[in-house]
């Protein structure tokens, strides 16, 4: 796979799966997946420890189930119980810290999509003496909001990535759908993009309703004839704007971030033509990990500085070798 490093005081995560799903406590999401975790190795022998994972997660985004498959098979190494919710409401994900603070946890691994909703809960947890990691959104103010790393992509650098990729290929017109208004996140990727083609062009979408996306995206592309490039923040949106350029009988090629099995098929097909992957299995794996680590012996990874997961392109020339771990769930 083609590796973009954008900065050398990143540091990078190695990550090692190492054994089957532990049961865990959820709300939200699909159930644990008790049978495709990593095979082989042992669960530590240090005490039995209780981390929360807090998302952002709106119902139906096979995204999170990747993250949460990568947490659940840290937890199992790590002789961790997982606590796993996430509601896309700000004000709900924020009762779910206090929630986890109530709880006792012995971490905490949160995504901070709307970081200013978040800082008091966060700040009590801390207060608490509780272990802060966060996780896919929020990368500029983690270590603010007391995380003391992060597992991400600079989704600022992956949407530049993109519209190098794109300006490469003459686009002049692209269009940049966000399916959540505000998420700093999705906010920073088109911003990325346009940074590099200035003719980009941002469409809000209700990224819960995806009969509005496809009616929304249909009607922008077909008032907007000179768009040469539509591109889908997340696998579920860019297979729904599939159907809007045929729908609309648009002559736009469809580009997209993050992956699911059927979004790396459609690469494979060419009707895609890449994605950038912020690989969620590890986002979910290290966060849970790192927790561990700080029980472990105090080691806090990543020196202060974010943990990249990406970007990661996938195109014509890796999606097929990309689709093996796709359909197995961690990619």
């Amino acid at each position: 796979m083609t590796k973009f490093s954008w900065r050398k005081t990143a540091v990078m995560a190695a990550v090692v799966p190492m054994l089957a799903l532990s049961a865990c406590s959820s709300q939200g999401g699909k159930p644990a997946d008790a049978g495709n975790a990593g095979a082989g190795g042992q669960v530590v022998s240090t005490p039995r420890m209780k981390i929360a994972l807090i998302t952002h997660a709106p119902a139906g985004d096979t995204f999170w189930d990747t993250v949460r498959k990568g947490a659940e098979e840290a937890a199992a190494k790590d002789n961790a119980e997982l606590l796993y919710t996430g509601d896309p409401e700000a004000g709900r994900q924020a009762q779910l810290i206090q929630q986890a603070i109530d709880q006792k946890v012995d971490g905490i691994a949160v995504t901070l999509a709307t970081p200013d909703a978040l800082k008091d809960s966060l700040k009590k947890a801390t207060a608490a003496g509780i272990p802060i990691v966060s996780l896919n959104a929020g990368e500029s103010v983690s270590k603010q909001l007391g995380a003391f790393t992060h597992f991400g992509s600079n989704e600022q650098l992956a949407g530049q990535a993109v519209g190098e990729k794109l300006a490469a290929q003459g686009a002049k017109h692209p269009i940049c759908v966000i399916q959540a208004q505000g998420h700093v996140g999705l906010e920073a990727r088109c911003a990325g993009v346009k940074a590099k083609v200035p003719g980009t062009e941002i469409l809000y979408v209700d990224g819960a309703d995806m009969t509005s996306v496809e009616s929304t995206a249909t009607a922008k592309l077909q008032a907007s004839k000179d768009a040469d490039v539509i591109i889908g923040l997340g696998a579920p949106i860019t297979l729904t704007l599939l159907k809007s350029v045929a729908t609309a009988g648009s002559s736009a090629k469809v580009a997209s971030f993050d992956l699911n099995k059927d979004l790396a098929q459609k690469i494979v097909d060419g009707s895609v033509l890449f994605t950038v992957d912020q690989q969620p299995w590890l986002q979910g794996y290290g966060s849970i990990d790192a927790l561990w680590q700080v029980k472990r012996g105090g080691f806090k990874i990543g020196g202060g500085q974010p943990v990249l997961t990406g970007p990661a392109i996938v195109d014509k020339s890796n999606a097929a070798d990309v689709l093996k771990f796709a359909e197995q769930g961690i990619r």
